[in-house]
């Protein structure tokens, strides 16, 4: 997965030291209150973001649209 400079965040969301099931509800909780297509940047440390972001993002029907293991974007699904 690679990093996307040109992405444009209307959201940012930190999410600190958060882990797995607390990180994906902070964001979960971040996308809800997004408009059906813009963009959530993410900072956070979990290392295990890499692999559960887009699992989740699978799973929602959100697109990811990259990152580099600290810095995500996500993009809220069309309704």
């Amino acid at each position: 997965m690679t990093g996307n400079g040109a992405t444009r965040a209307d959201a940012v969301l930190d999410g600190g030291d958060r882990r797995c099931g607390e990180l994906v509800l902070a964001v979960k909780l971040a996308v809800d209150r997004l408009a059906a297509g813009q963009v959530l940047m993410l900072v956070c440390r979990d290392p295990a973001a890499r692999e559960d972001l887009p699992a989740w993002c699978r799973i929602t029907g959100h697109r990811l649209l990259g990152g580099d293991g600290t810095t995500f974007y996500i993009q809220r699904k069309e309704a």
